[in-house]
């Protein structure tokens, strides 16, 4: 049984674009503070254009997530909707994920997502926290200016 109700994740965030597979969205990933907060904030512009649409940030993390309810980010952002995306060892295709989408509101907030409410995305494999190997948090699916800042992430009980 777990005494403790959180658990930090440490994500070191990396850049990654629609550019990877021909399409033509842009933005960056910065290390800064938001608001009096040490975030890695994410910005840029999202364009569906040569069969693109997305930017995000993601990180490898092998951490077993069993016996966790969920994960709970801290985030502000300008009111628009993102994803948060996991992949475990289950996954073998890059477009697989499971998923689950939340709104970045302006000002820091923080955001439960239980596991039960993420989606397997172009996969029939079941979600097993216990194998969680990737985050990652994605503006895309429409054109629109990203802006979304990553302050802190856990799992919760």
């Amino acid at each position: 049984m777990m005494t403790d109700t959180y658990k930090e994740l440490t994500p070191l965030w990396d850049y990654v674009a629609d550019d990877v597979m021909g399409g033509v969205s842009t933005g960056q990933a910065r290390c800064m503070h938001v608001a009096g907060r040490r975030a890695t904030r994410l910005t840029g512009v999202v364009s569906t254009d040569n069969n693109g649409g997305f930017i995000q940030i993601a990180s490898d993390l092998r951490v077993d997530a069993s016996g966790w309810t969920g994960i709970e980010i801290d985030v502000a952002g300008n009111g628009e909707t993102y994803d948060l995306r996991v992949r475990t060892d289950q996954i073998t295709r890059p477009w697989q994920s499971f998923r689950c989408s939340f709104i970045a509101a302006a000002g820091w907030h923080s955001v439960a997502l239980p596991f039960a409410g993420f989606t397997a995305h172009k996969t029939d494999a079941q979600f097993d926290p216990a194998q969680l190997r990737r985050v990652g948090v994605l503006a895309i699916g429409r054109v629109f200016h990203a802006d979304v800042a990553v302050g802190g992430l856990r799992l919760y009980c």
